[in-house]
Parts: C-alpha cells; structure tokens; sequence
C-alpha cells in the first residue's frame, strides 16, 4: 500500500466517522419521555458469518486458470485476467518498457483491429477494455452488458492474444512519460513518497527505481514485442469472470477465445527480486523554498503479508490512527502538530513492504512533529496498550470485515489474487482469526519485534529555512537528497 492510499484510506474513514455521528444523531427519536442510552449500553446483534459464494475453477489444457462466478442480479459481465509479469523483470537501462508494453496491448490496437476501429466498437456497446502492467503483475479487463458479450469477449481475448503495438502509439505513450517525468516534482507528495521509496529500498532497486528520459529513449518497438512474447502466454495468466452468464456457455467461448493458444517458448525465470534496506537511522531532506509546510516520513523495512503476525500488526494499526488512534488524538489533537497524521505497518505479498508514519505539518512544528512521532512508536514497545485501545482496533477490523465481500467480483479478484502469490482461498479467514485473538501481550510483543526506531530513515520535503528549530536541532546528520531530473546523454 502506498502512501497516498494511506491518506486516502485516513481520511475515508474520518469522513465515515463524521457522517455516523451525524446519521446518528438524525435518527435519534424527537421524544422528550425517552431517556437516550449511553452509548456504552447500546447492545446489537452479532455480525453474520461471511461466506465466500460459489464459484468453479478450472484449468485449459495449455494452462490457463479460469474462475466463473455466476451472478445474475444485473445484465453485465466483468472479466479481469492477472498475467504473471512486472516492471521488476525489466531491464535496468529501459525502466518503463512493462508500463508502456501494458499501455500499448490496448492503446496500439490489434492486428484485426487498428485503435481508432476497436475503440468505435467498443463505445458503440458502452463497454470498456483496459491493459496495463504494474510493479508485480499484469492486467487485463472487461465490463460489457450481458448482451454484448459475443461482440466485446472476443475483443478482450485479441487485445491479449493479438496486440499490433503500432508505432505511433508508442511513440505517444513515450512522449506521454516524458511529460509525466518533467513534471513529476510538482506535487510535495509525490516527491516523499517516491524518494522515501528510494532511501529504504535503493534507487536503484526495481521497488523503487523511475523511470527517466534515457531510459525511454531506450526502448524501441522491437523491446516492447519482445517483453510481451516473454511474459503475455496462457501458462501465466489467470482469468476470472463474474456475471450474468450460464457457465457452461462461458466456458464455450473462452475455449473458443484461448483453447488454441500455446506457448511457444520455455516458461522465463520469475524468481521475485529481494528487498532489503539501503538506508539506516538517517536524516534526509529534500529543500523546497517555496513550501510554507513539510511532508515528513519515517519509516524502514517492512514485511510480507503471509508473516504470521499480520493479524496483531493489522491491530496495532488501529491503535496508531484513526478517531481514537494515538497518533491523532496526541500529536494532531491534543499536540496540534500536524494537518494529517498516520503509522502503518505495510506488508506485501510476495516482498517486504515498509512501515511508515508521517504526515504534514507547519514549518515551525517539523522538529517537534518528528519527536513526537518517534515517541510515540516508542511509547507502543515499551508500555502496554488498554484493553479499551485493543477492544476498539480489533472491532474497527472485525465489524468492516464484510466490506472484503461487497460484491462477487471483490471476491474473485481476491481469490485470484491469493493463488498468483500463493497464498491459501481461506486467507482472510485466517486473518480474521487471528485478530479476533489478538492481546494486549501480542501488540507490545510485535511493536518490539517489528518497530525499529534505530533503523528508520526520516525524510523531510519542505523549506530548510523555515523550519524553525532547524533539523540540526535532531543532532543528526543532515543529508541534502537532489531530485533533478536527469537529462538524457
């Protein structure tokens, strides 16, 4: 999870707390005879078991992996296909080739079908088709109405199978990037966030290196074709397709669309690239003049989802943020020092993640922002929680659990996102177990085992000038981070 997807996610839940207390206080009956209960005597029923609905999966003889869930409450059909790919198996001198390789196996066209031509077909049906390749997988994707499906799947099936990468349109996807990199140091987030990534993992590590102008000019058409003849095969792919259909129907058809597709070459070596820490217990800044406030991180290595303490470290983030939380109530609420404010323990599923903390504040409270922060990761290893913090972070987790579950495809993306990293179809159970049996024992023990305060790196984006104690005040060394953006040789 990323940065950004923290703030948004804090601030969610802030708004959702915000509107059931004022949901709440207009349902409240106009009667004066009624006495209103405290909110500790209110009693509700417990929440229903969650269930994962029916679903089949089956295998293609060329090794394609299919899920079909059938859902007929309204005339669509969605289709999501996860490629075993990523921009980490591209080379290092042509960082961009699995973004742009993603971008092209829709924007390019196919071989039946020029660009222009399929996207016609397709807005004439109100469906949509999208490609596109992130750091550890591939995606492709349809939504169509029921009664399109014959038109729109075999559509879907030629972007994969067909792509036509036109020049043109690779030269605009490269032109695109270009622009994105020439303004990419705008936004005082995006540069913490990016250059933190570098300071754990390294810059030059595929979790955390960018994409620049010569590594663009590196890559030709020829690069593109061949990184997708590599990675795009049936023997990679799981498909999974919710809707209304008949199964069987279905089934028909996507042996219609994939059943004579073979791979033509050895399965490439998919060995997950490891993630260790660049930077230890440093102070970084990155000096922007003209900012009036500082983005601050600090954080290290993290770990992975299948650690068997997820679940405890899932709570622990529910004693540090949110209503309630302490990093709000005490360095935003009762401290005054911060605009936003978050600590999350971040796994991934198949590399460390990081934990990181942070968030905004003014110039002249960024030292004081960063001691308080610091102190009260430390405060969580050293003095146990109250059984209040633990019941209130474990009911937080537990009662949105069904939120996991909304829809059917929800569902299946999470299915078959458990089987592309290996993970067991009743993970989620077993997480919810283990909150459910979470101590005040289990969250000091993991804040010890898991917070390092003698490892994490703090970075600051903001005006040196005008951080008032200046950050030499930390008695730490202060390292200056040059975020220009390289021009091409």
């Amino acid at each position: 999870m990323k940065v950004k997807q923290i703030k948004k996610i804090v601030s969610w839940l802030s708004i959702v707390a915000i509107a059931s207390i004022v949901i709440f206080g207009l349902r409240q009956p106009a009667t004066a005879q009624l006495e209103p209960k405290h909110y500790t005597e209110l009693e509700f029923p417990p929440l229903p078991e969650v269930e994962l609905p029916e679903y089949e999966r089956y295998q293609l003889d060329n090794g394609m992996v299919v899920y079909l869930v059938e859902d007929r409450d309204l005339p669509l059909v969605k289709g999501t296909a996860i490629i075993r790919t990523g921009s980490r198996y591209e080379p290092s001198d042509k960082v961009g080739l699995a973004s742009i390789t993603g971008t092209l196996m829709r924007s390019g066209g196919t071989e039946s079908h020029p660009a222009e031509e399929l996207n016609l077909l397709l807005e004439q049906k109100a469906a949509s088709v999208e490609t596109g390749i992130g750091t550890t997988s591939g995606n492709a994707s349809f939504n169509t109405l029921t009664e399109d499906l014959d038109t729109v799947f075999p559509l879907f099936a030629e972007i994969i199978r067909q792509p036509a990468f036109a020049p043109a349109k690779l030269n605009l996807a490269i032109s695109q990037n270009k622009g994105q990199i020439a303004r990419r140091n705008d936004d005082p987030d995006s540069i913490a966030e990016r250059e933190f990534d570098k300071l754990v993992y390294g810059a030059n590590s595929p979790y955390a290196r960018t994409v620049e102008y010569q590594t663009l000019n590196n890559i030709t058409r020829e690069d593109v074709v061949n990184f997708y003849q590599q990675y795009i095969r049936p023997d990679s792919i799981i498909l999974g397709i919710v809707g209304d259909f008949d199964s069987e129907a279905i089934k028909t058809k996507i042996t219609e669309a994939f059943g004579d597709w073979n791979p033509t070459s050895e399965l490439p070596p998919l060995e997950v690239p490891n993630a260790t820490q660049e930077f230890s217990d440093g102070l970084f800044l990155v000096d922007r003049p003209q900012l009036t406030q500082s983005n601050v991180l600090i954080g290290h290595l993290g770990g992975k989802f299948k650690n068997p303490d997820y679940p405890v470290l899932s709570v622990l983030n529910g004693v540090l943020n949110g209503f309630g939380g302490r990093l709000f109530d005490e360095v935003r609420s009762r401290q005054g020092l911060a605009y936003s404010i978050y600590g999350y323990w971040n796994p991934n599923y198949d590399y460390d993640g990081t934990f990181v903390a942070g968030g905004q504040t003014q110039s002249n409270t960024t030292v004081p922002f960063i001691k308080s922060v610091l102190g009260e990761i430390e405060q969580l290893r050293t003095t146990p929680i109250t059984e209040a913090e633990l019941s209130n972070a474990k009911e937080s987790i537990l009662n949105s659990f069904v939120f996991n579950f909304q829809t059917p495809d929800a569902t299946l993306s999470r299915l078959m996102r458990y089987e592309y990293f290996g993970y067991p179809e009743d993970f989620i159970f077993q997480y919810q177990d283990g909150v459910k049996n979470t101590t005040v024992e289990d969250i000091q023990r993991v804040a010890k085992e898991h917070l390092h305060p003698e490892k994490m790196v703090t970075l600051v984006v903001g005006n040196s000038q005008a951080i008032e104690p200046p950050l030499t005040s930390l008695n730490r060394e202060i390292e200056t981070v040059d975020i220009s953006i390289p021009q091409p040789s």
